[in-house]
């Protein structure tokens, strides 16, 4: 067993785990986080990105000896700490994640969000291909990631106080609307 001390979520913590345990496992088995998820175990999915220093890193790869002495945030530190900062319930980029639907079963979510908090912090005005890549190593198999992109690049706006950006398919979603009520007009005339 190896004594580790490190920040997780703004709290100082101290425990204790076999050498060959990784941050996940820390995490999830001694520390009751939960929302970092185990899924590959072999650093494919992105289902258990946190930030350690701010960054993304894929925490069943990284043994938990290397976070000692760091400071770590899992999806539930986000909301805590915009709270600390503004007073806001949640984290913009968890916010955006609502309102947009870009939230579906919620498996990949924390990893997608910790990404996307990353990036932003990083990179106040990425393009919609930053954010892409900045999200390439995150995988969701329930949605086909616009919707993703599109809270992440409303999160982005309304930071600026810009209006949130079209979605890709709102434009198709009008036309379709607009050629129905066309169609039920006609059908009512006749």
């Amino acid at each position: 067993m190896r004594a580790l001390e490190m920040q997780v979520n703004g709290d100082p913590v101290e425990t204790a785990a076999p050498d060959h345990w990784t941050l996940l496992e820390v995490l999830r088995y001694r520390l009751g986080l939960t929302g970092s998820k185990q899924g590959c175990d072999k650093g494919d999915c992105g289902a258990c990105t946190v930030l350690v220093d701010g960054k993304p890193v894929l925490s069943c790869l990284t043994l938990a000896a290397h976070a000692a002495g760091h400071e770590v945030c899992t999806i539930e530190g986000l909301a805590p700490a915009q709270l600390r900062r503004d007073g806001a319930r949640l984290d913009p980029i968890q916010d955006a994640f609502d309102r947009c639907g870009a939230l579906q079963c919620g498996f990949c979510q924390p990893g997608m969000m910790l990404s996307a908090r990353a990036l932003v912090r990083d990179e106040p005005n990425p393009s919609r291909e930053q954010i892409r890549a900045a999200l390439s190593g995150n995988l969701c198999r329930c949605t086909g990631y616009t919707q993703i992109v599109h809270a992440v690049e409303t999160a982005i706006a309304e930071s600026v106080g810009a209006p949130p950006p079209t979605a890709a398919w709102e434009p198709e979603l009008a036309a379709d609307r607009a050629a129905r009520g066309a169609s039920a007009s006609v059908e009512e005339g006749a």
